[in-house]
């Protein structure tokens, strides 16, 4: 009998997915590069349709330049479009990032605010991105991060019927332990990259293969 089999629940099937992501991605964390909370959130914010390395090559510079909330917030937006020109998106990404500091001065007296309900007030921020500062600045699992890898293998794995990504972070919160939500995320991201790839799964190499019922239906998209 297959483990798929044996494994009837859904939540059975998360919990050995999660061993088994664990066991291959052992040191899976954030890959941006940040200080402080301020800093942490500038980045994910820049990492929209970006990639975190490309995020890396950046932010050494915006945060000499710019090191806290308050630098940012009377920044010249000119200059810090300039800095953040290469991640794509910069006009917007720069008033937001601006935005959310000046915020955060004004209301939060300079710090990130722990809290989802206030990280959301902020421009440019999402859950997604709220889910990333409360985790890694603050150690606060307020949800699941969902982007598209996320959302991909979800799917596949058969442990959401969604697509909207609130929805997907509502089906994932009640199969996982709450301590594992963000790292769920990051590994399922590198297994994204690395096996589970949106055009052409690896199927064969796959170490969650006989628990995919993607996989085993033959129905990879």
């Amino acid at each position: 009998m297959s483990i798929t089999r044996k494994l009837a629940t859904k939540q059975q099937r998360a919990l050995e997915i999660l061993i088994r992501l664990k066991r291959l991605y052992p040191d899976a964390t954030c890959t941006l590069n940040y200080e402080t909370p301020v800093q942490l959130l500038v980045a994910t914010i820049l990492s929209a349709q970006c990639t975190d390395e490309r995020v890396n090559q950046v932010t050494p510079e915006l945060f000499r330049r710019f090191p806290d909330a308050e630098a940012i917030a009377n920044a010249d937006l000119t200059e810090l479009e300039s800095l953040v020109r290469s991640t794509g998106f910069y006009r917007n990404k720069a008033k937001n990032i601006q935005g959310a500091c000046r915020l955060i001065v004004e209301k939060f007296r300079g710090k990130v605010p722990k809290r989802m309900e206030q990280l959301l007030e902020l421009p440019g921020v999402a859950r997604k991105t709220a889910n990333v500062v409360s985790a890694h600045a603050y150690g606060i699992y307020h949800g699941v991060t969902v982007d598209t890898h996320v959302k991909r293998l979800s799917n596949r794995l058969g442990l959401t019927e969604h697509q909207d990504p609130i929805r997907i972070e509502r089906d994932l919160i009640t199969l996982l332990p709450q301590p594992d939500w963000e790292n769920w995320s990051i590994r399922l991201i590198y297994h994204g990259r690395a096996i589970c790839t949106a055009r052409k799964p690896a199927c064969h190499a796959c170490a969650l293969a006989d628990l995919c019922p993607s996989a085993n239906l033959g129905s990879i998209e």
